[in-house]
Formats: C-alpha cells, sequence, structure tokens
C-alpha cells in the first residue's frame, strides 16, 4: 500500500511539471489533424476507385 501511495505522490508531482498547451495550440492542432484526415481519407477513396474499375476491367463486372 505504501508503494502505491508513493506513486501517486509522484505522478501528481510529474503532472505539475507539465507545460499544458493553450487554447490556441490545441486548435491549431486539432485543425492540422481534420484537414490531414480528409486529405488521406480522398486520397484512400481515389485510390480504392481506380482499383475497382481496374478489376472490373479485368474480369468484367
Amino acid at each position: 500500500m505504501k508503494k502505491i501511495a508513493q506513486f501517486c505522490k509522484e505522478s501528481y508531482a510529474e503532472l505539475r511539471k507539465v507545460i499544458w498547451p493553450g487554447r490556441e495550440d490545441v486548435i491549431s492542432s486539432v485543425k492540422v489533424v481534420l484537414v490531414s484526415t480528409v486529405i488521406i481519407g480522398a486520397a484512400l477513396g481515389l485510390v480504392d476507385l481506380l482499383l475497382l474499375l481496374g478489376v472490373r476491367a479485368l474480369f468484367g463486372g
């Protein structure tokens, strides 16, 4: 039980040292993630469509 209490104290001390990002940093990061997700999704959708058309052209269907 003593080790658990020590772990909790040390964890709390480490969390106090963290420099948390500000609101603007978080918003900027979210924008980057959303744009990246849309771009990668569109690219994968295009590849999927091209493969589908290729398979249909080869095997008819």
